[in-house]
């Protein structure tokens, strides 16, 4: 839905020759919407999901595919240049022989926003949530994010309501049964546990004072602490059923595809020891 808004804004200024704001549109779209927040977001599920996972891969290359066919003609008017090299470097047969040849896919003007509401409230909870998680890293508290859990109080009822649907299950398992884990908090967040509290007090008690933020508008707070577990050797979340060096349940499964799959059998790669370095006399 973003994307066709986007693109829909972008053809009408262009065919205005307003092409000063139509590129400034874009760019906003590149940098807020997809490095700030959809292709970090994605990571998880382009490199863990397993190999035939439809629901998390697939679909997250579908949608990929998408914005790069719509960012190819969108940007064709101000740099053609670019616009048919990345034409001509796609990984998959063409229709036409040049980019110029062909023009936008009309399907990608017209896909219906959904759950903006929803999908507005998780992008502020973000901002809340990094902002802590920055103290918390530069007080050496935890390091990558996913070493980290959140506590989150919010005192509406409706919006507690929406993210509540989006809270996963304890640990990361297979197949997942409180989402679709996709629409998930943890990835979303990517952090390894996050909490939704009913009382401040509750944050309080698991959260240090200097590492909790009240949002003064929304009055959500946050907490953030060290996540609870074992790192798994593969997607690096946390979970209090991974074995020290194993994988969680998610990425166990994930290799058991790929063997099937691939007919080759898995092997853990252990970092060679360094040699020993007999010190000068």
């Amino acid at each position: 839905g973003r994307l066709s808004s986007v693109l829909t804004e972008m053809e009408g200024q262009s065919n205005n020759y307003q092409f000063n704001p139509a590129t400034q549109a874009m760019l906003r779209f590149a940098t807020a919407d997809l490095s700030n927040f959809y292709l970090d977001v994605a990571k998880d599920r382009l490199y863990i999901s397993a190999l035939n996972d439809v629901t998390r891969r697939r679909s997250c290359q579908t949608v990929l595919h998408y914005i790069l066919q719509g960012f190819m003609y969108a940007m064709a008017p101000v740099v053609p240049h670019m616009a048919e090299d990345i034409y001509q470097n796609l990984p998959y047969e063409k229709e036409h022989a040049s980019l110029f040849e062909g023009t936008m896919p009309s399907e990608l003007k017209e896909f219906a926003t959904v759950n903006d509401e929803t999908w507005t409230l998780v992008r502020d909870l973000r901002d809340d949530v990094n902002q802590v998680l920055e103290k918390a890293r530069t007080d050496k508290l935890v390091g990558a994010s996913l070493e980290a859990a959140a506590y989150v109080y919010i005192p509406k009822e409706e919006q507690a309501a929406i993210l509540t649907k989006l809270v996963g299950d304890d640990d990361l398992i297979h197949p997942p049964v409180k989402t679709n884990a996709v629409d998930e908090l943890r990835t979303v967040l990517m952090l390894s546990q996050v909490h939704l509290v009913d009382l401040p007090d509750a944050i309080s008690e698991s959260c240090e004072e200097e590492y909790i933020s009240t949002n003064k508008e929304s009055g959500i707070v946050v907490g953030v602490t060290k996540a609870k577990g074992t790192k798994c050797a593969r997607c690096w979340f946390y979970g209090e059923e991974v074995e020290e060096g194993g994988v969680c349940e998610r990425c166990s499964h994930a290799i058991k595809v790929w063997e099937e799959t691939t007919e080759t059998e898995f092997v853990k790669e252990v970092p060679e020891e360094a040699e020993a370095v007999t010190p000068a006399s």
